[in-house]
């Protein structure tokens, strides 16, 4: 703008000083012409009152003193005299304009232009008193000549005049600009600015108030949303068309943190199930994939979202199903392992009953297949009330508290495992000193029951499984010590996934169900308690239940 109003103010400067000196020049030449007119026309009056009274001498006389041309020209053209050149040899002047006027009116006047268009010569005739006409001329520089002489100081003038004009642009464009330069475009209706600008000014106000209002929306909305996909726990991504990430929340900066949040979909992650799902999305189809990191398992979801131009913006979606992927894995595995373990004892039962249903069992035998199928029957029961247990713990809830004496209880676990005990010739002790918890005592004791019974089971002849309960640093514990085969390295993290076992043969030979475990880990789960197991191969296990502090 600045350059635009200096260019006008310059152009309009110089335009108006070069025509106000055309105008000058004009107006000067206007009368320098008319003076001479003038002068001439005087001059040709007293040399023709002075011929009247001296005759054709008196032409000469004055001629020779005169320093203007002084022509005599007779009726019919013929120069009869000049004082400048030789009158004979001149042609016939009958024909010239201010000649032809004279002898006609009796005033004849005229110019002419030189042939280099630098002089011009101006003429007056009167017509005397013998028919005769006196014409006088006079020679000045023409207008074109003039300005010709005068170029080195025009040229001088025009520079000064452009300088003067630049000058004068600079200065008035910069009186004219700076109220408007100076204008507080935050606070319209505060400057002092040309009245033009005043409706300008007032729909900026207004402009700039609706705009501080859209901002703050904006920013209300930006809060809310970061502070949504701030406490979400699944990670989200956008992407612009470009592939760009334009947001990722906090999930997916912890997710990635080596990786980056920022630049194009590749500087994020490089996993190929990760990579086509963005570009499916980017291309513009919805797409889903599954995704491992650092042993934990994501699901992705990547939506297109229409973009105003070429390609398509994405929103990605990464989930962590680690536990659901577990937990489905784990029921498909325990529907498998349930089926199994059920169908064994069952297949048992049908085929001792068919035997002795068919006759084809002997007398003496019908008593041991009853025998075995009451067994494999016992069994199954077994197995089927330690599925209900467990399918209870898995449910949840808030468990009936009471008190609960575990020294006492620890009794009761010994009382009803002392016939196994004294057949497998296993020492059981109950050590330590009374210590009370809350929960659930029918849970309890079936912990501390199935805790005691696998250490006489996996235990040696003559070996020993103590009970032992107390405190630790405020903290009830249960302790349940034996001097078995031990648990290997391997074995250990696994002990406690359902139906999991180390001696399998062992196990069923002995009616285990191999849910025993399974049940203490989700009873410890049910009571916030921590499962410590201490285990060498060939030397013994050790299993503490450690429980809250009591307030």
């Amino acid at each position: 703008m600045r350059k635009r109003v200096f260019g006008s103010i310059f152009l309009t400067a110089l335009v108006t000083l070069l025509v106000t000196v055309s105008l000058l020049l004009a107006a000067v030449h206007v009368g320098l012409t008319h003076d001479l007119r003038d002068r001439l026309r005087e001059e040709c009056g007293y040399i023709a009152a002075a011929s009247a009274e001296g005759g054709a001498q008196e032409f000469q006389r004055i001629g020779r003193v005169y320093a203007d041309r002084i022509t005599v020209v007779a009726a019919d053209g013929t120069v009869l005299y000049d004082n400048q050149s030789d009158a004979a040899s001149m042609e016939n002047h009958a024909a010239r304009p201010e000649i032809a006027s004279a002898l006609e009116t009796g005033v004849g006047e005229s110019s002419r232009l030189s042939d280099t268009l630098a002089e011009q010569t101006y003429y007056y005739a009167i017509r005397l008193d013998d028919g005769s006409v006196l014409r006088v001329s006079s020679i000045a520089d023409s207008a074109f000549g003039a300005l010709s002489a005068a170029s080195p100081w025009i040229v001088l003038i025009v520079l000064l005049a452009l300088l003067v004009a630049a000058l004068l642009a600079s200065w008035l464009t910069h009186v004219f600009l700076a109220p408007i330069v100076a204008l507080d475009l935050h606070e319209p209706l505060k400057n002092d600015a040309y009245d033009e600008l005043s409706p300008l000014l007032h729909r900026m106000d207004k402009q700039n108030r609706r705009i501080a209002a859209q901002l703050r929306e904006l920013e209300r909305r930006q809060a809310e949303f970061d502070d949504i996909t701030a406490r979400m726990d699944e990670g989200l991504v956008l992407f612009s068309a470009g592939g760009e990430i334009v947001f990722a929340n906090r999930a997916v900066r912890a997710l990635f943190p080596k990786d980056g949040a920022a630049g194009g979909y590749l500087t994020l992650c490089r996993d190929p199930e990760y990579i086509r799902v963005v570009e499916a999305a980017l291309h513009g189809e919805g797409a889903h994939g599954r995704m491992e990191r650092d042993g934990r398992v994501y699901a992705l979801s990547a939506n297109t979202v229409e973009g105003t131009g070429q390609g398509h913006a994405a929103v990605l979606l990464v989930v962590d199903i680690t536990e659901r992927d577990q937990a489905e894995r784990q029921r498909q595995e325990f529907t498998a392992n349930v089926s199994h373990e059920l169908k064994t004892p069952l297949t048992s039962i049908m085929g001792y009953a068919e035997i002795v249903e068919n006759g084809i069992a002997r007398p003496e035998d019908v008593s041991r297949f009853a025998g075995k199928i009451r067994s494999e029957a016992v069994r199954l029961l077994t197995l089927i009330e330690d599925i209900i247990r467990l399918s209870r713990l898995d449910e949840g809830g808030s468990p009936t508290l009471e008190p609960v004496e575990l020294l006492a209880l620890c009794g009761t676990v010994r009382d009803r495992l002392a016939h196994k005990a004294a057949a497998q010739h296993i020492t059981l002790t109950v050590l330590g000193a009374p210590v009370t918890v809350s929960g659930e005592h029918a849970t309890l004791e079936q912990m501390v029951f199935n805790l005691a019974d696998n250490a006489i089971t996996y235990n040696r002849p003559q070996g020993s499984v103590t009970l032992e309960t107390g405190t630790e640093h405020d903290a009830p514990f249960v302790r349940v010590a034996d001097t078995g085969i031990g648990i290997a390295p391997a074995d250990q993290q696994r002990v406690f996934e359902r139906f999991y076992r180390v001696d399998k043969s062992h196990s069923r030979a002995s009616g285990g169900t191999g849910l025993g475990l399974s049940i203490v880990k989700h009873g410890a789960a049910l009571h916030h308690a921590a499962i410590d197991l201490q285990s060498t191969p060939g030397e013994g296990t050790t299993v503490t239940l450690r429980f809250p502090k009591a307030e």
